[in-house]
């Protein structure tokens, strides 16, 4: 048989001898190892040269760093030490007093006698009464449930009369009890009934008990209310139930200001009682608990401003304007108490005017008048180092709301003259570079009222 291969062998290339590579290696001489060394040497100081390279430009960065703070530092403490020229900056006190002081109990409940009641019993003995099915054996609840489901109301209407131990017990529900929906219903009661009738000057039910200011001011000193308190003592926080008012103080505003509005159907209030309510309505709004409670407050003010007549108010508006400056110190107490006083109406403006100059006049001890108020201010010397910018501020407050908030006082040529001259002063001469406070607040309130006022 021939060696010859066969003819799948031939065609098979893994059968077919692979060519031998007859080119030998070369040798690696002791040289070449040496030159590999060398050159892994020269990588290495390279490689550590540029980390010397940037850790040298990193250090030389933060001490650039640490010099730029050193001479921030030093301006700091030059600035410092400059404000320290003008003097220790005092701590100024926000606007708030504590008008409540601790509770009395409340005074017990006294149902009424429902069989002497003629509207309820003839309710009761009607033959509507067999579907509600209400009983006056059941207690204190029957009443109490007529008053909450809105049927005292319809009862006292439909019989056109509301009888003295109803009037009571409604009324002192609303203001002792202490249940807020009591509260909510007696008051809703009271005040629908006052505002009945379609006549200006006629109830369309017959009211045989009405309450009194002795009983709104009994209230008042029950609930702890301050009728003389210092305002320089201002607002303490307490985690107790001390100086917090109950929650009928709202029901109590309400009521108020809803015994104002029926003076053409019969004047609750004498005229000294309407005063002292006009002065604890704003002592109201110096306490931060009521914020609120503002709608209610200012709603209750223009109401009881309004009670008066206009005789009344000409000398009303002025004795309420001297107690009140008589009880508030020279802080923001005093500011506060003349913007609590809206504008809404023209008998407010006047008050606030009035409030704001009977201020003035007791910090400014020797004046007698506008004039010399407004001399003294302008004799201000504000490169004195004792220039307290902090008072200044409260006067310039309180002349804006003196001047600006009167017609007789604007149409005053000469005051109107000195108060314009007032504010150039301030604003010309405090420089915006001072640093002291309510320096700047000076300058650029009086900055702002000149603009409007020249």
């Amino acid at each position: 048989m021939d060696d010859e291969p066969l003819d799948f062998e031939v065609q098979d290339d893994l059968l077919v001898s692979l060519p031998i590579n007859k080119k030998r290696k070369k040798a690696i001489g002791l040289d070449d190892l040496l030159d590999d060394h060398y050159k892994e040497q020269d990588k290495l100081l390279k490689k550590n040269n540029k980390k010397a390279k940037k850790k040298a430009k990193e250090k030389k960065k933060y001490e650039a760093e640490d010099v730029k703070e050193a001479y921030l530092t030093r301006i700091v403490e030059k600035c410092h030490n400059q404000l320290k020229a003008f003097g220790e900056e005092s701590e100024i006190p926000v606007w708030g007093v504590k008008v409540f002081g601790d509770q009395k109990p409340f005074p017990p409940l006294d149902f009424p006698d429902l069989e002497s009641c003629n509207f309820i019993q003839s309710f009761l003995n009607n033959k509507l009464n067999s579907v509600v099915e209400l009983a006056a054996d059941k207690g204190d609840s029957f009443l109490e449930g007529l008053l909450v489901n809105g049927w005292l109301s319809k009862l006292a209407f439909l019989s056109c009369q509301v009888e003295k131990p109803v009037a009571i017990w409604a009324f002192n529900t609303m203001l002792y009890s202490s249940k807020e929906e009591l509260q909510n219903s007696s008051s809703d009661f009271w005040c629908g009934i006052l505002s009945s009738g379609k006549e200006v000057d006629q109830f369309s039910v017959k009211i045989d008990w009405f309450p009194e200011y002795k009983d709104l001011r009994s209230a008042l000193d029950t609930y702890g209310f301050l009728f003389k308190f210092s305002s320089s003592a201002g607002h303490e926080s307490s985690a107790s139930d001390s100086g917090v008012p109950p929650q009928n103080i709202r029901a109590w505003i309400t009521l108020v200001t809803s015994c104002c509005l029926i003076r053409n159907k019969k004047a609750i209030f004498s005229t000294v009682e309407a005063e002292e309510i006009v002065e604890i309505i704003i002592c109201l709004f110096l306490d931060r608990q009521f914020q609120g409670l503002l709608v209610l407050l200012n709603d209750c003010m223009k109401a009881i401003v309004n009670y008066f007549t206009d005789q009344e108010w000409r000398s009303s508006c002025e004795n309420i304007a001297k107690f009140i400056a008589c009880r508030v110190s020279e802080d923001l107490n005093c500011i506060q108490i003349v913007e609590c006083v809206s504008e809404a109406s023209s008998r407010c403006t006047q008050l606030r005017s009035a409030i704001a100059y009977q201020s003035l006049l007791s910090f400014f001890d020797g004046a007698n008048n506008g004039e010399e108020i407004l001399k003294s201010l302008d004799a201000t010397n504000f490169k004195d180092k004792n220039c307290n910018f902090f008072k200044m501020y409260i006067h310039l407050v309180l002349t804006e709301n003196w001047v600006l908030s009167n017609s007789f006082v604007e149409d005053d040529q000469e005051i109107y003259e000195m108060f314009c001259s007032f504010l150039k002063h301030c604003s010309t001469l405090i420089s915006a570079t001072d640093l002291r406070t309510y320096a700047s607040k000076v300058r650029h309130k009086a900055s702002y009222l000149l603009h409007f006022s020249v």
